[in-house]
């Protein structure tokens, strides 16, 4: 959707913003006096602008949760109603916007997956789904993969399988790491994806084995893994960690936090693999950010155990009335535009194809992976050896390559998501055929800039 607004520069008032910023905010994952944030004026569908009157194409969605692109007019006209209405209201009560977003969630979700616990975001879902887990067990361990991210509190961020976790680690969370499949930097020295798939899963059935089948509560899993790199599980994957889950009577956890909700160009990643989790969490799309929610969508028998006896867990604004109001209207919106079969075209027909084909022509790019509007450039300085652009969590001079390349989309107009060696292209789901084929010619030149530091 091209913004209508046309942006008008006012740098007084971006100064203004930005004083005010420096002063009292304090910024997360950032070393306070190290940034330089970028003081917005409005957005507007994929689009969003400065005071100086620069504006961006965002292919970041935000925090990956825009899937409907910002300041959607129904979905802003619901959460205004909702607040004429009723603003809030206790968690302990029925209110008939709350439990018609859990209805319309429920619907889609797969399997049984039929109630519905509110939480304020993705992180605290991630936190009830292994409380849910331990308690319907008994057991203490979790299980989760390296080259993942579940959030910042406490027992997400050490679910957490990359650097975010290491100041936080704490060695008695009960979680216990493995490696899940990724062809293109096998940790099995795989040389197909179905060996990939078949030394994955027996990595995983060992690991369970040597740390006790009878002492592990749950694994979890994003069902493709966002942040740290979009990594498309093989076919067979999830369908055998759901078998070895049965076997052991272990939790399967599903974190469709960032997938969900038509990024993927399902209404979850796990509709692709034809697999059912026993609890799967949920946030960012679910009402593309505009006011806070996530959750965990129960199946029947998790749900059974706290039928009789009392769920210990509660968020004092679990369900708020105006993030289920905006809820409801994205969902209603998702539907009535066919958003997540947008999703799916735009990710078959221009992303997917127009990013192989920026592979073929930038030695700079080693791999191109991703479905959807979900979508990872690999960036590496040596094609061959598939040496990463930039160190593992490099910063400062070691991430120059990565800081260019970034610099380089800025400049041209495209806001990028990057991380560590690697930029994604993750614009809203109702990104427009146009819209797609813009931060494409973007990313084409500034991969330009990329290639400069690929080894001759």
């Amino acid at each position: 959707m091209t913004p209508h607004v046309t942006p008008q520069a006012d740098p007084a008032k971006g100064a203004a913003v930005k004083a005010a910023d420096r002063a009292h905010v304090f910024h997360s994952w950032s070393a306070q006096e190290l940034i330089d944030p970028l003081a917005v004026a409005g957005a507007e569908g994929a689009y969003f602008w400065d005071y100086d009157g620069n504006r961006y194409l965002d292919f970041t969605s935000g925090l990956v949760y825009t899937n409907i692109g910002y300041q959607h007019p129904k979905v802003v006209a619901a959460v205004q109603e909702q607040a004429g209405r009723m603003t809030t209201f206790a968690p302990a009560f029925a209110v008939d916007v709350r439990s018609e977003a859990a209805r319309l969630i429920a619907q889609r979700t797969p399997g049984d997956l039929d109630k519905i616990f509110f939480t304020n975001g993705g992180a605290e879902a991630v936190e009830n789904a292994v409380r849910m887990a331990r308690l319907h067990t008994g057991r203490p361990k979790i299980m989760s993969a390296y080259r993942s991210y579940h959030g910042a509190t406490a027992a997400a961020i050490n679910l957490t399988g990359d650097p975010r976790r290491w100041a936080s680690d704490n060695g008695t969370a009960g979680v216990v790491h493995f490696w899940a499949p990724f062809l293109y930097r096998s940790p099995f020295y795989a040389e197909t994806e179905a060996e990939e798939c078949a030394r994955a899963l027996q990595h995983l059935e060992d690991t369970i084995a040597f740390e006790n089948p009878n002492s592990i509560a749950a694994i979890v899993l994003e069902t493709v893994p966002g942040t740290a790199g979009i990594m498309t599980p093989p076919p067979g994957y999830l369908a055998g960690v759901r078998e070895i889950c049965d076997r052991y009577g272990i939790v399967f956890v599903l974190d469709e936090v960032m997938a969900g909700f038509g990024r993927t160009g399902a209404w979850f990643a796990a509709d692709h693999y034809d697999v059912v989790p026993d609890l799967l969490t949920f946030a960012k799309g679910v009402n593309s950010g505009y006011v806070p929610l996530g959750g965990v969508a129960i199946s029947g028998a998790i749900a059974e155990t706290f039928a009789k006896k009392p769920y210990p867990g509660g968020l004092t604004y679990s369900g708020h009335p105006l993030a289920c109001a905006a809820a409801v209207a994205t969902l209603e919106v998702m539907e009535e535009e066919r958003i997540v079969e947008r999703a799916a075209r735009i990710g078959e027909d221009v992303l997917g194809p127009g990013l192989r084909e920026l592979a073929e022509r930038h030695p700079s790019v080693g791999e191109v992976r991703g479905l959807g509007v979900f979508w990872a450039l690999d960036l590496v300085r040596d094609p061959e050896t598939r040496e990463p652009l930039v160190p593992y969590n490099a910063t400062g001079e070691a991430n120059a390559p990565m800081a260019a390349f970034a610099a380089a989309c800025k400049k041209s107009g495209l806001w990028p998501f990057v991380n560590m060696n690697r930029t994604h292209a993750v614009p809203a789901c109702n990104v427009t055929e146009a819209e797609a084929k813009e931060g494409l010619a973007i990313l084409d030149e500034a991969l330009s800039v990329a290639d400069g530091f690929v080894v001759a």
